[in-house]
């Protein structure tokens, strides 16, 4: 049952980036620039979300290298893509960036933290029956009481697991399974989109 929770979690978040690599017209300089960097990030999300799943073969590798392209656009790398006013019409960010920067700021560094994380934890494989790889009292956590798919925003933005901050360091994530940590990856992503982004119809 939890990991069948676990799992429609990752689902869930990955829905939420299902327009990441939808080809943008009619964009220019740096708002073409982040559109590019943004399917770039969604691309490595669907390949890895069948391996994450169970659905494909496990790749340590193709998971550490995926991992790296998230890390590369995360924190200031993704905050300096926006700078104030950059709304180009075909633009699908909400003034609110720039409005509550400290909030997107915090996201976009939580973004870096998990990729790395990822990376990280890459050769611990996949949750199967259990936690494999993961330290004892972690297995709820990650599986369904305390994941993202039961937190929320905090008023500061910070994304919250159950009652742990997700301010969790890189040494924590790796003891993680990587879809754990891959969950954790895709859900900052879908909060990020859920409050700054234009759902276009």
């Amino acid at each position: 049952m939890k990991k069948t929770a676990f799992i429609a979690g990752i689902a869930l978040g990955i829905s939420g980036l299902s327009t990441f690599a939808v080809a943008h017209s009619g964009a220019t300089g740096v708002v073409m620039e982040r559109m590019e960097k943004m399917k770039m990030m969604g691309d490595v999300v669907k390949s890895l979300s069948a391996m994450m799943r169970g659905e494909t073969t496990y790749d340590p590798a193709a998971v550490r290298k995926g991992a790296a392209v998230i890390r590369s656009h995360s924190g200031d790398a993704l905050t300096d893509l926006f700078p104030e006013g950059s709304l180009q019409e075909v633009s699908e960010a909400k003034p609110a960036i720039w409005s509550d920067w400290q909030t997107f700021s915090n996201l976009a560094d939580q973004l870096g933290t998990f990729a790395e994380g990822l990376e990280a934890a890459a050769d611990n494989g996949l949750m199967a029956g259990g936690t494999p790889g993961a330290p004892d009292g972690q297995a709820d956590m990650m599986t369904g009481s305390g994941t993202m798919m039961g937190g929320g925003m905090t008023g500061n933005g910070s994304m919250m697991m159950g009652n742990a901050p997700a301010e969790m360091d890189v040494a924590d994530l790796a003891q993680m399974p990587a879809d754990a940590v891959f969950n954790m990856t895709v859900q900052t992503c879908s909060a990020c989109h859920t409050k700054f982004r234009i759902e276009k119809q």
